[in-house]
């Protein structure tokens, strides 16, 4: 009865590991079946129905309609103008009335500016204004893109620890069928029994702890994606290759868009500056006006017209063209500071991407030996309880290794993906 009662144990341990080894883990979570996404396909969708870049694109649009505003300043205008107007008698003078009691007259204003310099800068400042806006949209859809990727690879790294999770939980499950079963043949003894049972109900822990954070993951990639509920991701993981040091460093000021903003408002600055000298010129508009008057007066006929040159000349303003030149001078002189400032950064996380990438590499292949080497140790010590050589303590301790080792791996190769993804978002390859 002891011999058979062992030999259950055997076959149901030896059962569950070719499971393991197959790759067949049990699936613990329930619910409705979520959409899975490639990284391209969600990096895709955040950037067109993500509410953040929504918000950019209408500041676009808000810019371009500040541009239209600017133009109008010199372009033509026309209004019309119409006045009734009421006396309480006919003003007459040698019996000959010189205006009537009711009086109609209406006339047509067109204002053509000839020289109009501040309106022309006003329209070139606003033209740099709508370039910044598309720069900043685009720098929007950077950090979207890049958000959307670190939670796509935190989904997927959560898959791994499950999934890691789930082979614990059933090799733990399978130890404690063992030892129940020896127990129950009168081989085994009760502490372990109670062990084995014990570490299972600590994987079971964790287990549900690690889909938690899967289930959090999960809504974090929906809101991304501005989608009604969460979205998972598939195993495909693809970030596209690393560029060389070298050519990073060449073209980070023009594959950077955060970079290109800041060189954008640079030349806008720039810009403003220089057209301090349309302030300083005069304005010239000529002025043109039929009209119609109804009944005629003396110095009014029926209908006519008359034309005007206006020039305004500047003369004097209190000071405010000085203190438009410095404000402008100071603007420039800061945005100058914040590109030269925003490069530097830019350069520095390169260098630290590709260190870092190196590094994530190496441990993971650090991680990976270190849980074949753990799950080998397992094995031998699993082997060693069924002969009889050692108590199920070995066993507990090697496979509480193995666990932890298989939790190593799958966060160095979240480490390792972040950290090219890091690398690709400082070279401005992303996405």
């Amino acid at each position: 009865m002891r011999d058979r009662a062992a030999g259950v144990g055997l076959v149901v341990l030896l059962t569950a590991n070719v499971a393991l080894a197959d790759g067949a883990p049990q699936t613990t979570s329930s619910g409705p079946t979520l959409e899975k996404v490639t990284l391209a396909d969600a990096v895709t969708r955040a950037v067109a129905q993500n509410p953040s870049v929504a918000v950019a694109t209408s500041q676009i649009e808000r810019a371009g309609a500040l541009v239209q505003q600017a133009r109008a300043g010199w372009l033509p205008t026309l209004t019309g103008n119409g006045l009734l107007n009421h006396l309480d008698a006919d003003r007459v003078f040698n019996d000959r009335v010189v205006a009537a009691s009711n009086q109609m007259t209406g006339n047509l204003l067109l204002t053509v500016p000839l020289v109009s310099a501040p309106a022309w800068a006003a329209t070139r400042r606003a033209r740099s204004g709508e370039r910044i806006a598309e720069a900043s949209a685009a720098d929007v859809r950077r950090q979207i893109a890049q958000a959307t990727a670190r939670a796509y690879l935190l989904v997927v790294a959560q898959h791994r620890l499950v999934a890691s999770s789930e082979t614990a939980r059933d090799t733990a499950k399978a130890h404690y069928d063992f030892a129940h079963a020896r127990l129950a043949g009168g081989v085994g003894h009760s502490i372990d029994e109670v062990r084995a049972q014990q570490d299972l109900a600590t994987i079971e822990i964790q287990l549900q702890a690690n889909l938690v954070s899967l289930t959090r993951t999960r809504e974090a990639l929906g809101v991304l994606l501005a989608a009604p509920g969460p979205i998972d991701a598939s195993d495909d993981v693809t970030l596209g290759a690393v560029p060389s040091m070298t050519e990073a460093m060449e073209s980070i000021r023009t594959t950077r868009t955060d970079l290109r903003l800041l060189d954008v408002r640079v030349k806008s600055s720039k810009n403003a500056a220089d057209d301090v000298w349309s302030y300083y010129m005069p304005y010239l508009a000529a002025i043109g006006q039929p009209f119609v008057q109804h009944p005629p007066t003396l110095l009014q006929p029926t209908t006519g017209w008359q034309a005007q040159l206006v020039l305004t000349l500047p003369i004097y303003d209190g000071g405010l063209r000085g203190g438009i030149t410095r404000e402008r001078n100071a603007a420039l002189a800061e945005s100058r500071l914040n590109l030269d400032a925003g490069l530097r950064q830019a350069q520095a996380e390169l260098r630290i991407g590709f260190d870092t990438m190196l590094r994530a590499d190496q441990a993971l292949t650090a991680a990976r030996e270190a849980s074949r080497l753990a799950h080998r140790a397992y094995d031998l010590a699993t082997t060693a309880y069924r002969a009889g050589a050692t108590s199920n303590l070995e066993v507990i301790d090697a496979a509480r290794r193995a666990r932890d080792a298989d939790t190593a791996t799958a966060q160095a190769e979240d480490t390792s993906r972040q950290a090219r993804l890091d690398l690709l978002v400082a070279s401005g390859r992303f996405p």
